[in-house]
């Protein structure tokens, strides 16, 4: 034990850990080791470089960041999978048929509307015929609508 008091050399240093000098030289060069300094701090500063290492937290942290990156994707994955088996989120395939099939039984609801009214109230034309165009516009605007138009109607609502 009195031998690890003592300064030794890099290549002794790398014989006792099993390391090449070059490794030791450069474990010097980036202040992971001091020069002069007894072999048993040596030791412990490598042990100590090596542990670090093992959890992540090297000398430039990219271990650390990866796991970090990948946690927060596995979250971000488990909370989509959540919401859909709640049934709060579904593909924009699936929404986008919904959206069609509903767009299309308002259109048709609406198309149906100016007759009911002729026939159920005594209107005067002009009344009608506004009334017609109206509902026309409104079955065309169902028809057209799209999902960008509804995340559109929802970016100008985060705006306001």
């Amino acid at each position: 034990m009195e031998a690890l008091q003592t300064p030794i050399t890099q290549e002794q240093f790398g014989d006792l850990v099993g390391i090449s000098q070059q490794a030791v030289s450069e474990l010097l060069g980036r202040s992971i080791l001091q020069a002069g300094q007894p072999a048993a701090t040596w030791l412990r500063a490598y042990t100590k470089h090596l542990r670090e290492q093992a959890a992540g937290r090297g000398a430039d942290g990219e271990l650390a960041r990866e796991r970090a990156r990948l946690a927060r994707e596995q979250a971000d994955r488990v909370a989509m999978d959540n919401a859909v088996s709640r049934r709060e989120l579904a593909p924009v395939s699936v929404l986008e048929l919904v959206l069609a099939k509903m767009a299309g039984d308002v259109g048709s609801l609406l198309q149906g509307l100016v007759p009911r009214v002729r026939r159920r109230v005594d209107l005067p034309g002009e009344a009608l015929r506004i009334l017609d165009e109206e509902v026309t516009k409104a079955r065309n605007r169902a028809a057209a609508m799209t999902l960008e138009d509804a995340e559109d109607e929802a970016d100008e609502e985060e705006e306001a």
